[in-house]
């Protein structure tokens, strides 16, 4: 029973890996940028992976790497990993993803999706092993893949200052599979004190709403419960370059406890 239980946790947390993931993206810079960022996953305070992400920037286009592996208890009852490579232009805007692929192993199995973008568009898409259509899943258009970016670029955060204005802003996203919106709300400033983290000082706290539009089943339970969630949350802090911003720390309240990603290291 309880390695059933624990099992359904870790689909919950592979379930959020659209948002988790997501929210570890690094910024581009007018000069030449190489960056390593470590995060700590955990759900319930157990540990149960690590990530780290390697960010090169010319100033006008840009790679990302990600790299997460299960760890810690976690392992006992389940294994898996994951890598996720975004590369495109880079503006005074934010990134914007031209190339976004994506490979998890779990369980012995491979999934694959591959996608490229076009000045904001969705021009080709491709997973493996393919996606199974039935009548509960709601079709993905031709016109929800106008305006998308994938789910690493589009949390670059550029602003004049740390404050409230960051979180003004709508996210549309596709990762291959689905198509979906985060939108961003400001709740309050607030401080990082934790010698554990990798950052030390002034935050600005936004809340997140998810909203799927298409490629989600209707009858999915993490889907409605992930809609209903009033309790996502992210923390960015500035980067020593001015005017960027990047996740400090993401939370995501689940029936199995809070799912939390923490930077707790950071080379510029």
């Amino acid at each position: 029973m309880l390695n059933a239980g624990f099992r359904q946790t870790m689909r919950l947390a592979a379930r959020l890996a659209s948002l988790g993931l997501a929210l570890l993206a690094l910024p581009a810079a007018a000069a030449e940028v190489k960056a390593r960022a470590e995060y700590m996953v955990t759900m319930g305070g157990t540990h149960i992976a690590n990530v780290r992400i390697n960010l090169t920037d010319n100033g006008s286009a840009y790679s990302l790497v990600l790299d997460a592996k299960i760890t810690g208890l976690a392992q006992l009852v389940a294994s898996g990993t994951a890598k996720a490579t975004s590369t495109g232009t880079s503006t005074d805007k934010g990134l914007r993803a031209q190339t976004f692929d994506i490979l998890t192993r779990a369980g012995g199995e491979d999934f694959t999706a591959a996608v490229t973008y076009s000045g904001g568009t969705v021009d080709t898409f491709k997973v493996a092993p393919p996606i199974v259509n039935n009548i509960d899943r709601v079709a993905i258009e031709r016109k929800h893949l106008t305006t998308a970016n994938d789910m690493l670029a589009p949390f670059v955060l550029k602003g004049a200052a740390l404050d409230q204005q960051l979180c003004n802003r709508q996210m549309p996203i596709f990762t291959g599979v689905e198509r979906f919106n985060l939108s961003l709300k400001y709740v309050k400033d607030d401080t990082a004190t934790s010698k554990r983290t990798g950052y030390q000082g002034p935050l600005v706290l936004c809340s997140m709403h998810y909203t799927p539009i298409s490629g989600h089943y209707t009858n999915n339970e993490i889907t409605t419960y992930l809609a209903r969630n009033e309790r996502i949350l992210v923390w960015y802090a500035p980067l020593k370059a001015a005017g960027y911003y990047i996740p400090y720390r993401a939370l995501v309240t689940t029936e199995a406890g809070d799912l939390s990603v923490v930077l707790t290291e950071l080379a510029e």
